[in-house]
């Protein structure tokens, strides 16, 4: 889909026809935006822009050269950007390409907030934007913003599990996956949030763009050192998070192995002895110990082999209680 965004009367054509570029120059025109353009589509642009647009390939590579190059005739840019969904943050490459007659050409795959907002500000005040540059130092500006929307919410989610975490006696397997899912969303944040820092950097040293955006410039480069500085902090908050719930897992076992030892502890006198009286000897004086009553034959061995490895056994908690061990 083409979306062709006019310089006289701020008008804005949705579903361009490609032919329409024949009958336009570059004073006629601001802003085009490509949302998963068809090849006819593409074709017409590149037909228009006298260049070739960025291919898939090309705009998700991480190399500097890649990310932002000026050439004779353009400026080109490849960013990303973030894509909320539920838990996790999906990554949008988006490309930008900047003729020297200050026509902005935007591809991205996907709808996006940024663009609905840049587009909002476009329409309240298209004077203050004359330029394809301006209109790029924008949508950087907006989706800064929205940086730091998506760093407070991580922000806030760090701060709701550290308090979760410090309110349970118990983790469970869902904790770890939750910390686990927050540091990956964090590391593609700082990811992110360092690839717009290098644009600006880049872009600062360019003697392109007008004047009236470089001061701009400044402050949102600033703004980008403070998200890397929350982001850091975040991820440095989830490490402490993540040793905490080790840590309280790790007591747990150990109060169950403990219990067990104590247990196997208590009981191994009794053992001893029940393993004891089990031996198959016939010099055993207690297997003729007999108590006779009311003409019964009670087996004194057996009540005396059971009362002794009763009283060890209260014998040994006894002891283990007055030494504090339990």
């Amino acid at each position: 889909m083409i979306t062709i965004y006019l310089k006289q009367y701020n008008k804005i054509i949705r579903n361009a026809e490609p032919e329409l570029l024949d009958n336009l120059g570059y004073d006629d025109i601001l802003w085009i935006d490509l949302m998963a353009p068809s090849i006819k589509e593409q074709k017409a642009v590149e037909n228009f822009m006298e260049e070739s647009l960025q291919t898939k390939q090309q705009v998700e590579e991480i190399e500097s050269t890649s990310k932002y190059s000026e050439t004779e005739n353009s400026i080109i840019s490849n960013t990303n950007f973030f894509l909320p969904g539920g838990e996790s943050f999906s990554v949008e490459p988006v490309s930008f390409i900047i003729s020297n007659e200050g026509v902005l050409v935007s591809v991205r795959n996907s709808e996006s907030r940024t663009f609905r907002e840049t587009e909002k500000r476009l329409q309240m005040n298209y004077r203050s934007y004359s330029t394809g540059y301006h209109i790029f130092i924008t949508l950087l500006e907006v989706r800064i913003d929205f940086d730091a929307d998506i760093v407070e919410l991580v922000s806030k989610q760090v701060a709701a599990l550290s308090k979760a975490i410090n309110t349970e006696d118990s983790i469970d397997k869902a904790v770890i996956h939750r910390i686990n899912a927050l540091q990956e969303n964090t590391m593609v944040l700082r990811e992110n949030i360092f690839d717009r820092q290098r644009t600006l950097s880049n872009i600062l040293r360019s003697e392109r763009f007008p004047n009236d955006v470089y001061p701009r410039l400044q402050l949102m480069l600033k703004d980008v050192n403070s998200l890397i500085n929350h982001a850091d902090f975040s991820f440095q908050r989830l490490d402490y998070i993540q040793d905490s719930a080790l840590g309280l897992i790790n007591i747990e076992q150990n109060e169950i192995v403990k219990i067990f030892s104590i247990a196997a502890v208590i009981f191994l006198p009794a053992t001893l002895i029940a393993s004891i009286y089990g031996m198959n000897f016939k010099a055993m004086p207690e297997l003729d110990w007999v108590i006779e009553a009311g003409g019964h034959v009670i087996p004194a061995g057996y009540i005396f082999a059971v009362c002794l490895m009763i009283f060890v056994s209260c014998f040994t908690f006894w002891f283990f209680k007055f030494k504090k061990w339990l």
